[in-house]
């Protein structure tokens, strides 16, 4: 069956859809920051992925789709676990136990420019650009102003929590170019989704009551079950149902606009819930990496140039 044509403009449902991703993605830096509070990170990361694992195999089955057995796809599936879950997944968590949650999707929005140079470097078919390397510079600029001089002073736990988050979108960098290879495997995208974290939790649940030994821990409050439950069915599990959606019927390009969008959400609901706060330079760096990405995407510049070109008036004729 001939696939649909991808839109190379979004449609105003899609970018309803869009909102509503980054509001979804936005809230999984707020339930992390809940749960945080009272159980281990692993612990966190281990029961997002088997929830969500769980929760997606009762979609495939609904519409009549199953995990392939095949040797090479599940050696897929534990490496996209690995680069798109174990580790981002770990390492931002273990982050917002030291830093808030608007200042770790700030970092986390770097992964763009993580992929930028990834890709550069392991594909023939997206080389860096004269554009897509300044804004990489003036994403990187950002980040460095967020970070501040603490880097080359102490390494603190502010800071080795802000550099873990970079780390995790670095993984995210190189999960998104480790991911082109399902397309060569045949392998659809919410399959493909539900194979990775049921391939995470194979990992991380075996390493979370080794390490964390769970049944020893206190009884989590309800909040923390709440949110436990919203990061795994609500910020993974339907997250994804969404992401590949959008996916199907925008394009990549378009879909990674939600980029811009998560921290603004992310930042909203951890002052007005979890009572944070952010220092100038926070808002400085983000403002930094929003102009490097839009370097990188180039659409948001193109079309400023255009209003400015409308608006031109018209030479007039010697006559």
């Amino acid at each position: 069956m001939p696939q649909a044509p991808v839109q190379k403009t979004i449609a105003a449902s899609d970018w309803a859809l869009l909102g509503l991703l980054s509001i979804i993605w936005g809230g999984s830096f707020l339930f992390v920051g809940v749960a945080v509070k009272e159980l281990p990170p692993l612990t966190i990361v281990a029961l997002r992925v088997l929830l969500a694992a769980l929760a997606l195999q009762v979609v495939l089955r609904v519409m009549g789709m199953r995990l392939p057995r095949e040797r090479r796809a599940w050696a897929a599936f534990f490496g996209m676990g690995i680069l798109n879950n174990v580790i981002p997944f770990s390492l931002i968590v273990w982050g917002q136990s030291h830093i808030a949650s608007g200042l770790a999707s700030i970092l986390n929005a770097t992964t763009p420019l993580f992929t930028v140079i990834v890709a550069h470097y392991l594909t023939n078919d997206e080389r860096l650009t004269g554009a897509r390397l300044g804004g990489v510079l003036v994403g990187f600029l950002g980040v460095a102003v967020m970070i501040g001089s603490a880097a080359f002073t102490s390494l603190n736990a502010n800071v080795l929590a802000q550099l873990a988050v970079l780390a995790a979108a670095l993984s995210y960098g190189f999960s998104g170019v480790f991911g082109r290879r399902f397309k060569t495997l045949g392998i659809a995208p919410l399959v493909a989704a539900a194979g990775q974290v049921t391939a995470s939790s194979c990992i991380l649940l075996p390493a979370s009551l080794i390490v964390d030994r769970p049944w020893t821990l206190p009884m989590p409050s309800t909040a923390t079950v709440l949110s436990l439950l919203s990061l795994a069915l609500v910020s993974t599990a339907f997250a994804y149902l969404i992401f590949f959606r959008l996916l199907a019927r925008a394009g990549a390009t378009n879909v990674g606009l939600v980029t811009f969008l998560i921290p603004v959400s992310a930042i909203l609901f951890g002052v007005l819930i979890l009572g944070e706060t952010l220092e100038w330079r926070h808002a400085a760096g983000m403002a930094l990496i929003a102009a490097g990405l839009m370097l990188i995407d180039g659409r948001p510049w193109a079309a400023i140039g255009r209003m400015l070109s409308a608006r031109e008036p018209a030479p007039r004729g010697n006559g």
